[in-house]
């Protein structure tokens, strides 16, 4: 039904036309343009996946762009200036490389750029221990990825936490290096966050050198630098932190007053695998500790969590029980957290979050990956209110080892891409 495609995306021109005649900073009426049809349409079309457009997927505000062949784990970001930047692995899954792309706005992408120095030092298999991306003083980018198991440098005692970082002198990226100098068993992906005035966090969850690390005894560390990641601190470990699920991983980001949030999975009597929101005030020195949410299981759930800077505050979103649970960790209308968002579907894992213009939040998930197991993208388009619309739909092709990742396009429009 190429016509459908067609017929919904001169729609989408005309509305982003008369959008953009009231401005950026306009309210949006839903009356404008086509999008009550668009919203009727989709939850009914998207599902059977009819659109197409060339190499690009069309649908109502949602729009979806595939990796190169053989790409996996996507992360995507974009600047002020709305220059999209993606990340992604590729290769050997226990032994993969790092690519990364830049795209301005409406512009043809740049030419792809291999992130890691030494080749294969980066690992797919697990679906957690991949690279994140973040990006900082004048946009430099900052890059974190496990290390595989012939990755170097690395300590006697762990696998190493590999960085790297945009050199705008060599124009690449420098030669990548071990984050890691006094803790052991590093496991479940780190995280990193980064923000305008040259600091940069690294966090991971790991043991003590000489101690054997059990997963109740495992602590959350921090890296710290504040010269745009040309030299980072030792780590130290995080009060208070005791216990942390060892496959998981984190996420972390620092909002516009330059707080640090991260999240990660801790790992109380064993049994105790509670999603817990770590949040700092004063540039990592101390932190607060919430628990967004308990489950009691024995077992690791290998799951990831996600982070995003919304016109109400800042959202997270993870995993329990084979469902997403979504809902704001700092408000600006009000000191209290705010009611979860769970999503209906089972098997469901991997959350992504995307913000656009509006004020609307699309959160993305995957439902039936597991080990050695590819599955469906599943999204989710929420309202400037935190209620969930009418957009919102399923399509296959999430290759084994990957998810999701999504950004939103100056327009407002959304991108899942995978």
């Amino acid at each position: 039904m190429p016509f459908l495609s067609l017929f919904l995306r001169l729609i989408q021109i005309r509305r982003n036309r008369l959008v953009c005649l009231k401005g950026r900073q306009a309210a949006h009426r839903p009356w404008i343009g086509a999008r009550p049809f668009q919203r009727w349409l989709a939850p009914i079309l998207g599902g059977v996946g009819l659109f197409g457009l060339g190499g690009t997927m069309v649908l109502g505000d949602v729009q979806f762009q595939r990796l190169p062949a053989g790409g996996l784990q996507p992360q995507a970001l974009t600047d002020d200036d709305h220059t999209l930047h993606l990340l992604w692995l590729s290769g050997e899954p226990k032994a993969s490389d790092i690519f990364y792309q830049r795209q301005l706005e409406k512009r043809t992408p740049s030419a792809q750029l291999k992130v890691n120095s030494q080749p294969g030092s980066a690992i797919a298999v697990g679906t957690i221990r991949g690279a994140q991306i973040a990006l900082g003083r004048q946009g430099t980018v900052h890059v974190i990825w496990n290390g595989s198991n012939g990755a170097v440098p690395r300590s006697a005692e762990s696998s190493p936490l590999l960085y790297s970082r945009w050199d705008t002198t060599a124009q690449t990226f420098a030669p990548q290096r071990n984050l890691i100098s006094q803790t052991s068993d590093l496991d479940g992906g780190g995280t990193l966050a980064a923000d305008h005035l040259g600091h940069v966090y690294v966090l991971w969850h790991g043991g003590t050198p000489g101690h054997k690390t059990t997963e109740e005894k495992r602590q959350v560390f921090l890296a710290k630098s504040s010269d745009d990641g040309k030299t980072f601190t030792a780590e130290k470990p995080i009060a208070d932190v005791s216990g942390a699920c060892g496959c998981c991983g984190m996420r972390a980001l620092v909002d516009a007053e330059g707080h640090l949030f991260a999240l990660f999975r801790g790992a109380r009597d064993k049994v105790h695998r509670e999603t817990t929101l770590l949040s700092s005030i004063d540039r990592g020195t101390k932190f607060n500790l919430t628990v967004l949410q308990d489950w009691e299981t024995g077992m690791c759930p290998m799951s990831s969590a996600a982070l995003a800077v919304t016109g109400r505050g800042m959202v997270a979103a993870w995993e329990t029980q084979g469902k997403i649970y979504m809902r704001p960790v700092k408000s600006k209308t009000s000191a209290a957290t705010l009611d979860e968002t769970m999503t209906t579907g089972s098997k469901a894992k991997h959350p992504s979050l995307a913000t656009n213009i509006r004020g609307e939040t699309l959160l993305v998930w995957t439902e039936g990956t597991g080990w050695m197991r590819g599955g469906d993208l599943v999204w989710q388009v929420f309202d400037a209110t935190g209620k969930p619309t009418l957009d919102r739909g399923r399509r296959p092709g999430i290759p084994v080892w990957s998810y999701a990742a999504s950004y939103a396009r100056a327009d407002g429009t959304f991108v899942i891409v995978y």
